[in-house]
């Protein structure tokens, strides 16, 4: 056991986040009115602005994404009687309640709505009350060189490889914990690339008219898919950087990038508006309405993101809306007016799906022993009810089918509109697939994406679009 006290820095040390930018985003969902106030606090002081912030914001300590190797190694100095101390440039607030939760910290410094504890301040707090080099020191930043300056040895974690050739200069590097590596993969995940799948919608009024053949509406189209898709993919960022608390909660959202703390938030604050912006520029030659039908999208999913997710019922109504909106884009961008007979079948085919998604997490969650899903509006309790009316939505697509099926554009479009009939028991078993897989908890969080990837539901889509082409062409004979 070593007489010296370990001294352990918080924010990208023993956690993988910060969490001045986790109460900041915090504050940005809740109480958006507060951001006014940032200059004046700031202005009075960093601490002060922590103080406040932390006031404002309560946090979940067990749910917080630990570096794990770091934290057992720290249990084994712990239990070998080794005095071990919390000091963070983090409010007091966090710091105390984070130490409390893993109840191995002997004490505890902070910034204390005065003091803001980081670099020297830190380095001279520490060395007045454990001596010069009467301390070892966890950290992980620039700023902690001043505190490894009067230290006797240095532990890096998740320290760049300049940064340790630096504190090696200054004192005994005892341990390095390295960083985790960011790979490609885990950027795809970021920016939800899987998800662009749902964006094919905009190729639907294409297809629905008949008109998928001519190159340069299709050009136009793929261009569209890549702006809407870039659109999307900021909007997915700005998503996870409101929902940290949420989905750190969630037994899969949990490992979602900024949940797991693999990339920082403070990337995604300065991806999401470059993202936006390269949409827009992308958006600005498909010409007509396609600008401002991305523009509708972007808001109401912004809309989504910070209130309406959290009201009943309204969430899953504005998932349908968001889906059936790419449907529009798509025929603002290929200049198609879209039929009634489309957008109704769409609108309640969309609201089975969002209720599928949101059955599915209620699942989840009552599997894993909770009353409440965490960020939303719902008791687990309420998914019999959210099944029935996902069912009903799935159905009430059907019956629209079947009347599309006997009206006068039938006749206009298709060669053999009797064929067209059997689209209708392939989209009844469809519907009803889907909700049996959501039933017995194979749903994935995104069921558009559960049915790209599942066999059954390609098979019956194959179905489906051979009689919308046998239809079409009527018999080859």
């Amino acid at each position: 056991m070593s007489r010296y006290p370990l001294v352990v820095d918080l924010d990208g040390t023993l956690v993988r986040t910060d969490m001045l930018h986790e109460s900041a985003l915090r504050i940005l969902r809740d109480r958006p009115c507060d951001l006014l106030r940032f200059p004046v606090w700031l202005a009075a002081g960093k601490a002060v602005l922590k103080r406040h912030l932390a006031e404002r914001v309560d946090i979940a300590p067990d749910t917080l994404p630990y570096n794990r190797e770091l934290l057992d190694w720290l249990r084994q100095e712990h239990a070998a009687g080794r005095k071990l101390v919390l000091c963070t440039a983090s409010d007091m607030h966090f710091a105390t309640a984070i130490a409390d939760h893993l109840g191995m910290f002997d004490t505890v410094m902070a910034s204390d709505g005065v003091t803001n504890l980081s670099g020297a301040r830190k380095a001279e707090a520490l060395t007045q009350r454990f001596g010069q080099a009467g301390f070892d020191y966890a950290g992980n930043a620039e700023a902690d060189l001043k505190v490894w300056l009067q230290a006797r040895h240095a532990i890096l974690v998740n320290a760049s490889h300049a940064l340790a050739e630096r504190a090696r200069a200054l004192c005994l590097v005892e341990r390095i914990f390295p960083p985790s590596v960011s790979g490609p993969r885990v950027w795809l995940r970021m920016l939800r690339v899987h998800q662009w799948l749902k964006n094919i919608l905009l190729f639907v009024p294409v297809i629905a008219a008949h008109r998928f053949l001519q190159p340069d509406l299709i050009a136009s189209l793929l261009v569209a898919f890549v702006a809407f898709s870039i659109c999307a993919s900021s909007v997915y960022v700005a998503n996870d950087l409101l929902d940290l608390d949420s989905d750190r909660q969630h037994p899969s959202k949990c490992r979602r990038p900024f949940a797991s703390g693999a990339i920082p938030a403070w990337v995604g604050v300065m991806l999401a508006p470059v993202l936006l912006a390269v949409s827009v520029l992308l958006a600005v030659p498909v010409g007509g309405s396609f600008l401002a039908w991305l523009f509708l999208y972007f808001a109401l999913t912004c809309a989504y993101s910070w209130w309406l997710k959290r009201q009943m019922l309204i969430d899953c109504i504005t998932l349908a809306v968001l889906y059936t909106l790419r449907i529009l884009a798509g025929a603002a961008a290929a200049d198609i007016t879209l039929s009634f007979w489309l957008l109704a079948f769409s609108g309640f085919l969309f609201l089975s799906l969002a209720f599928v998604k949101r059955y599915a997490e209620l699942q989840a969650q009552h599997l894993s022993g909770k009353d409440k899903v965490h960020g939303r509006g719902y008791l687990t309790s309420d998914a019999p009810l959210v099944q029935m009316l996902g069912i009903g939505g799935g159905y009430a697509a059907v019956v629209v089918l079947a009347l599309y099926l006997n009206s006068e554009a039938v006749m206009r479009l298709y060669q053999a509109p009797a064929v067209m009939w059997l689209a209708i028991p392939v989209m009844m078993f469809w519907v009803s697939w889907m909700w049996m897989q959501a039933h017995r908890g194979r749903m994935h969080d995104d069921p558009l994406i559960f049915a790209l990837k599942d066999r059954t539901s390609l098979m019956a889509g194959l179905a489906f679009a051979g009689v919308l082409l046998f239809g079409a062409i009527g018999r080859p004979w």
